[in-house]
């Protein structure tokens, strides 16, 4: 059986404190990193899938949430805010697009947007904490 002994110092017990104290800001950018990524592809995506005719005005409405907290989970959305020129809600044409109507086949763009971002995502929420907690143990 292993043993392990720990003998703190004032320095340590400082650091420790410091990293706790700003946890919640490493948490809001590594959350920020990771939407950023999943909404730049989402965009990409679904210029991909809307006609040369669009306007655009539905990839510029796609956008990120603030960073809140909620049961101790740090997150935000992806999606999309506002209405076109008709009062049509954005939310509602992109969910058209994704899943189809009885008149129009899908087309998704969100699904294979976090398919293809999930680990990349992953990686770069990791890299973000680990470069934070670096930065106040140093």
């Amino acid at each position: 059986m292993a043993t392990a002994k720990m003998y703190a110092d004032d320095d340590f017990e400082m650091m420790l404190g410091n990293l706790g104290d700003q946890s919640g800001a490493i948490a809001k950018k590594a959350v920020y990193a990771g939407a950023k990524i999943v909404a730049d592809r989402m965009k990409v995506n679904l210029q991909k899938i809307l006609s040369p005719a669009a306007t655009g005005k539905l990839v510029d409405a796609l956008g990120i949430t603030p960073i809140k907290q909620k049961n101790g989970e740090w997150s935000a959305k992806v999606g999309f805010d506002g209405y076109d020129n008709n009062g049509v809600a954005f939310q509602l044409i992109a969910r058209a697009l994704e899943s189809g109507t009885s008149t129009r086949p899908a087309k998704p763009f969100a699904r294979p947007t976090l398919n293809q971002t999930r680990k990349q995502v992953v990686a770069e929420m990791n890299r973000v904490i680990n470069e934070e907690i670096q930065k106040i143990i140093k």
